[in-house]
């Protein structure tokens, strides 16, 4: 057995504290009979997401350690929704714009050992959360959804959308020898020492192909996990499958003719941290 999952002992406090339970110094149970001891960061970005916010918070699970909220200047009531479904979430007011600089604010705000990644539209079902960690703690340094991997699926992809994920898909395999089965996908999670090596720089959507890139070109190791992508409950979204499917394409060749990501710079998100404000 993984030593970061172990029984749950029944009768006892759920936070337990000593050296039997690792270097973390207490578990959360997962279930009656599994518990874990990283304490894992819930990263959603969110902008105008208030009607949809209580379809993703019922499905996350309560032995998280925290959840952080990146509002991009929502001009409805996300954060008010927020903090009534999750009193003590953390709020980060990104100063940005874009997906790729919220979720940039988010990293640098979490404290957790592990990251997950989950969109604010609905569309992500946080039950498949501890297939992620179980992932992770099983030796993988990135938990990587994929809708097209045996067990997933998705009910909200165009058919021009399948065919250019699909298209990209097979380039960025091709080119940097992943063996991926889905590419622009938002659901993942990672150890937080994959930040030090991924070296995040871009702002808009593409930020999940370059993530899926770098994670590869640094050698790490990246397990897929079948994931159900929902349709969006309420609301448009913001992705533009010509516009979008271009920056990722850009992002792709970019990636090509480097060579190596940025190991040379300071640790990522060591400046960060001011991009956007905790409230």
């Amino acid at each position: 057995m993984s030593s970061f999952l172990r029984p749950a002992i029944e009768g006892q406090d759920p936070l337990i504290s000593g050296d039997q339970y690792g270097p973390y110094g207490q578990y959360r149970p997962i279930s009656s009979h599994l518990a874990i001891a990283p304490p894992v960061s819930v990263v959603i970005p969110a902008m105008n997401e208030a009607e949809n916010l209580p379809y993703v918070f019922k499905t996350l699970p309560a032995w998280i350690h925290e959840v952080i909220l990146v509002d991009g200047n929502s001009t409805d009531d996300t954060v008010r929704v927020a903090r009534d479904l999750w009193p003590g979430i953390k709020v980060v007011r990104q100063r940005g714009k874009g997906k790729g600089d919220a979720l940039i604010s988010g990293f640098a705000a979490s404290t957790g050992e592990i990251i997950v990644m989950v969109d604010a539209d609905g569309s992500a079902d946080g039950h498949e959360i501890v297939s992620y960690v179980s992932a992770l703690v099983s030796g993988a340094d990135f938990a990587k959804g994929s809708r097209f991997a045996n067990g997933g699926g998705t009910d909200d992809m165009t058919p021009i959308r399948k065919l250019g994920n699909r298209v990209l898909c097979a380039v960025v395999n091709a080119k940097f020898g992943a063996r991926y089965t889905d590419l622009c996908y938002g659901y993942n999670a990672f150890w937080r020492h994959c930040l030090d090596k991924i070296d995040l720089d871009c702002t808009g959507f593409e930020v999940e192909t370059l993530m899926n890139i770098r994670v590869v070109k640094a050698g790490l190791r990246v397990q897929e996990i079948p994931s159900h992508e929902y349709v969006r409950i309420h609301g448009m979204s913001n992705l533009s499958a010509v516009r979008d499917g271009l920056r990722v394409l850009r992002v792709i060749l970019k990636e090509r003719g480097n060579r190596r990501t940025g190991r040379r710079r300071p640790p990522a998100f060591a400046a960060g941290a001011g991009r956007g404000e905790v409230s």
